[in-house]
């Protein structure tokens, strides 16, 4: 068995759709980055990609690389589930948070679990997603930006 973790955060800006876990959330910033920019699916994708020792997304998905522009995080996290297949790697669980002062999130979470399980063809209890806030300090506690933190377990399919 191989553990991963991943991690990543965007700035809040206006005049884009907020995407977390897939799911567009009714917000009136959104977070910028090359794709997306959906901090959630990407911290799952470097906690995957790191328990199987092939690196980070930045060495999948290079934010210069025009392919990429505004693309589906959702899309990329299915590249990550063929590399794991590949290698013969099957996902045990994912654990996932999501620190952000605002939104609330809550009526969010099991459309975002459900979109995470779906694309990587494993089962809803297999895939944990909370969201805290930093209490006003620092730059998610101020507003300025969105962060999530992933572990995973991952096993070699004999």
């Amino acid at each position: 068995m191989r553990i991963g973790s991943g991690y990543d955060v965007h700035k809040l800006v206006e005049g884009r759709k907020l995407i977390l876990g897939g799911v567009q959330i009714d917000f009136d910033k959104g977070l910028l980055g090359h794709s997306d920019a959906d901090v959630l699916t990407h911290a799952i994708m470097d906690a995957l990609l790191g328990a199987a020792g092939m690196g980070d997304i930045g060495k999948h998905f290079p934010d210069n690389d025009d392919n990429y522009k505004d693309i589906s995080s959702m899309k990329l996290l299915y590249q990550v589930l063929y590399l794991l297949k590949k290698q013969n790697y099957s996902i045990i669980n994912i654990d996932a948070t999501i620190i952000a002062q605002k939104p609330k999130l809550s009526a969010y979470m099991n459309a975002m679990k459900k979109n995470i399980a779906d694309v990587l063809e494993i089962n809803e209890s297999q895939v944990n997603i909370k969201a805290t806030t930093e209490e006003g300090l620092g730059f998610t506690g101020a507003g300025l930006g969105i962060a999530a933190n992933a572990v995973c377990l991952i096993e070699k399919i004999a």
